[in-house]
């Protein structure tokens, strides 16, 4: 067994992935369960999109922030406290965004939603490596993709269904009660997989967590895959925020409507993640990287394209398909050459690829707001950030990671 999770039977893996991938959903829920909500945020503050957009905004930001400090603290302590502590932050501060009055203070609890979410994603992929490594890894990661990419195609789903029963607040109750049950959970079923005698620590103290993040980021290939990850998510992260907006007002969709059109575009990014693990466990994580990165930009360049045509709603709908298929092409092998890499830094080199991607994401998605402050939310507004992101992926690929002296993966 060149692994601690070989020894694990196929049942209590398969136990392991679904409460693993529905604390990392934990995540995409928060962020993506009140997209439908935000017409209705603007109209019940008296505020505009921008200020809505601000909330989802101060939600990554805080989500990238809980990441760095509950990699580290988990490589340090063990994964179970960090855990526990964070996703109960998470509990509270949905409990208070359902009563809050106005929009600055549901801002703020919506960035403590986001610290509190951040264990879910970090602990997951980090409990993932301390168990499996090399091509089960490629596989286990699939396996937990494919429960987690469900979450952006129910929540808005259940966002719209939860908007025609109660209002908006109703739907932070309902996150409040999701973050229980994932805290009982953590609680009576998941063990700690990080041995006293592998944690980072002894000495302990601020100097440990350098060293780990020095160890990391002196890597040329986790730069790079870091970049790609975090353009990749920031060009998938503009479309999160304006779509609501664009399809609902410019394209004149329901909020029940919206929710089904998001979850068919999502298909899509579960897909991408399934047959990313085959093609990566066979040719090579850098390799599918070199296809979707380069077909990200061409399927943002389509929308332009199609948008200028004014050739309608369809014009847009599928190259966005194609554009979410590559999202989840490139996500599984950017976390797969990050981890398996630094198989003793797993919680660290998770969280550095969780911040960036959400701390980078909420910095470039107000870009869109910017492009539309004069003509509004269009599907031009919306690309002309995804292809500038997707841009910058496909040259950290070429020039930072260069596919062809990335070493095969380890059986």
């Amino acid at each position: 067994m060149l692994h601690p999770g070989d020894a694990i039977s196929a049942a209590r893996r398969v136990l392991y992935i679904v409460l693993l991938g529905a604390l990392t959903a934990l995540g995409p829920f928060t962020v993506d369960l009140y997209l439908p909500a935000f017409p209705v945020l603007e109209q019940d503050f008296q505020t505009t999109a921008a200020a809505v957009q601000l909330t989802l905004t101060g939600t990554m930001i805080g989500f990238g922030l809980g990441q760095l400090i509950v990699g580290p603290l988990s490589d340090k302590v063990g994964r179970r406290i960090p855990l526990l502590i964070v996703t109960a932050v998470h509990v509270a501060a949905s409990v208070l965004a359902a009563i809050a009055p106005t929009l600055l203070l549901l801002g703020a609890a919506r960035v403590l939603m986001g610290v509190g979410a951040a264990a879910g994603g970090v602990v997951a992929m980090a409990i993932v490596r301390d168990l499996f490594g090399g091509r089960r890894l490629v596989v286990m990661l699939s396996r937990l993709a494919l429960v987690t990419g469900a979450a952006p195609v129910i929540a808005p789903l259940v966002g719209s269904a939860l908007l025609a029963v109660m209002d908006w607040r109703g739907i932070f109750v309902v996150l409040a009660c999701y973050g229980i049950v994932m805290l009982a959970c953590a609680i009576f079923v998941l063990p700690e997989t990080l041995p006293a005698a592998r944690r980072a620590g002894g000495g302990g103290g601020s100097t440990t967590v350098w060293q780990r993040y020095g160890a990391v980021l002196r890597d040329r290939i986790f730069i790079g895959v870091l970049i790609i990850g975090a353009m990749t998510f920031s060009g998938l992260f503009s479309y999160l925020s304006s779509s609501s907006f664009l399809f609902q007002e410019s394209y004149g969709f329901s909020a029940q409507q919206y929710g089904m059109l998001f979850a068919a575009n999502s298909v899509g990014l579960v897909i991408g993640n399934q047959i990313a693990a085959r093609l990566a466990a066979r040719f090579g994580p850098q390799w599918v990287l070199s296809f979707s990165t380069a077909v990200l930009v061409l399927s943002a360049t389509a929308i332009v394209v199609c948008d200028q045509l004014q050739l309608g709603l369809w014009g847009t709908i599928i190259p966005l398909f194609v554009f979410m298929s590559s999202c989840g092409f490139t996500f599984p092998c950017v976390q797969v050459l990050s981890l398996d890499r630094h198989g003793r830094a797993a919680g660290t080199a998770a969280s550095l690829i969780g911040f960036s991607n959400n701390a980078v994401a909420g910095l470039v998605s107000p870009l869109v707001g910017v492009l539309a402050a004069e003509a509004g939310i269009t599907a031009t507004t919306m690309a002309v950030v995804m292809i500038g992101c997707a841009v910058v992926g496909v040259l950290s690929l070429w020039l930072i990671v260069r596919p062809w002296t990335v070493p095969q993966l380890t059986p």
